[in-house]
């Protein structure tokens, strides 16, 4: 029968062989998982788009961001030098005092006309959600968005994920409306038949009223420095 102190010894032997295979693999593996999400990252832009860029091999998705201008701007719209678009982390950014923050913006060039990716965060009803919203050249009429959460209720708040309808009832509106001042709106209920709402609503989830409310307050606070920087280029 084994001492107190041999099986003493023999797990601490046992626990620091195992700590330290754990850190070889993790310091091996991070350099891979690294690469895997600035990949995913690449693909959720470029998805904004179009959504089936997500399918294309990572070599034509490595190319075909490569080709996109990244500019950074600050939080009145002003460029700033020095940072890659790519390299911003949006979560860290929100936790700045927001005069502080910058923000990326992709310029994809479609055949001739200039495509403007913003990206932003928000908060859904358990969590975290964040999206990206594509511009013509006109700097207001929506090509396509994509959104995510950090845990969503399925069939419900996730949907603003995992439903691509939802997201197809954006392409064609308008983020922001000049005359009134309002930006886009998730809507309760769905599009009101009055015209002049027509290209400013979307249809919201059913039963998910608080997270399609997150996503109409994420548009609203995270537009405001990239208009800024869209009424700069555009005078």
């Amino acid at each position: 029968m084994h001492s107190n102190k041999y099986v003493f010894l023999y797990t601490l032997v046992l626990t620091t062989v195992v700590a330290v295979v754990l850190a070889f693999l993790a310091t091996s593996l991070k350099p891979m998982q690294l690469k895997n999400e600035a990949l995913f990252k690449k693909k959720d832009i470029l998805s904004a788009i179009d959504p089936k860029m997500a399918e294309l091999p990572d070599d034509e998705v490595e190319e075909t961001f490569a080709s996109i201008k990244q500019l950074v701007i600050d939080s009145e719209g002003n460029l700033v030098d020095g940072v890659k678009a790519e390299k911003i982390d949006m979560a860290k950014e929100e936790k700045k005092p927001k005069a502080e923050r910058i923000y990326p913006l992709y310029v994809y060039d479609n055949n001739g006309e200039d495509y403007y990716i913003t990206s932003m965060r928000g908060n859904g009803l358990w969590d975290k959600i964040w999206g990206s919203v594509a511009l013509q050249n006109d700097l207001r009429t929506i090509v396509g968005v994509t959104f995510d959460h950090t845990g969503e209720t399925p069939g419900l708040g996730a949907e603003i994920k995992d439903n691509s309808d939802f997201k197809k009832n954006f392409i064609g509106d308008k983020i922001y409306n000049d005359e009134t001042g309002e930006y886009l709106n998730v809507r309760k209920g769905g599009q009101r038949d009055d015209p002049q709402y027509a290209q400013y609503e979307v249809d919201g989830i059913s039963g998910a009223t608080v997270t399609a409310d997150g996503v109409t307050a994420m548009i609203r606070n995270g537009m405001g420095p990239y208009l800024e920087y869209f009424y700069k280029i555009k005078e």
